[in-house]
């Protein structure tokens, strides 16, 4: 077999077992068919249900437990990222990089949402503030504005971005950071939007 058709039917069992996932509804927890019961429903070899499960697993996407089979879990977008890190980080220009990259994206949502934040909007943004540690804030603030703003592909750049930049720096905000940010949001101009990363 060639091995671009293994790669045709490796990227088929993949496929196959995602639509498998979303009909049954599969949740974290939830228990997966064995490699014989998927391979005889899924009319495709063992060998290649281990490879894509080997794969899912790496991802972050299934669990194996010993003896009792392959379990659901929760997805975690980083947990690939900092597989790779340790591969591709190595270089202090490339660290430096990451954080500019990432708050390049930060500044261009604020400036779509630049006076368009509503009263709730702010509110929402305050509570999530106050409710989240020093280290969970910033990621669940910013994530709130990306869906405000409807920018899905922003988003998965920013995640993809942020996940490797957490892997080789602590970016922390403080809470006057924030209580300028929202100000800024509310009354400053575009800026004040640049000031607030300087």
């Amino acid at each position: 077999m060639s091995q671009e058709h293994q790669g045709k039917v490796y990227e088929g069992v993949l496929h196959q077992l995602k639509s498998y996932i979303e009909e049954n509804q599969l949740k974290p927890g939830d228990k997966l068919p064995s490699e014989r019961e998927l391979s005889e429903q899924l009319h495709v070899g063992r060998s290649s249900i281990r490879e894509a499960f080997r794969a899912m697993e790496l991802l972050g996407l299934i669990e194996t437990r010993r003896g009792e089979g392959t379990y659901m879990r929760a997805y975690r977008p980083y947990h690939m990222v900092e597989l790779l890190s340790n591969f591709l980080l190595n270089e202090t220009r490339t660290k430096a990089e990451l954080l500019t990259a990432k708050q390049m994206i930060e500044k261009e949502v604020l400036l779509l949402l630049k006076e368009k934040l509503s009263k709730t909007d702010i509110v929402n943004v305050k509570k999530l503030i106050s409710e989240h540690t020093a280290e969970e804030r910033h990621q669940t603030v910013f994530e709130y504005f990306f869906h405000l703003c409807d920018q899905p592909l922003l988003l998965s750049m920013w995640q993809f971005i942020s996940g490797f930049t957490q892997t080789v720096h602590d970016v922390t905000y403080a809470d006057d950071w924030y209580k300028e940010m929202i100000d800024t949001m509310e009354h400053g101009d575009v800026l004040d939007v640049f000031q607030l990363f300087r």
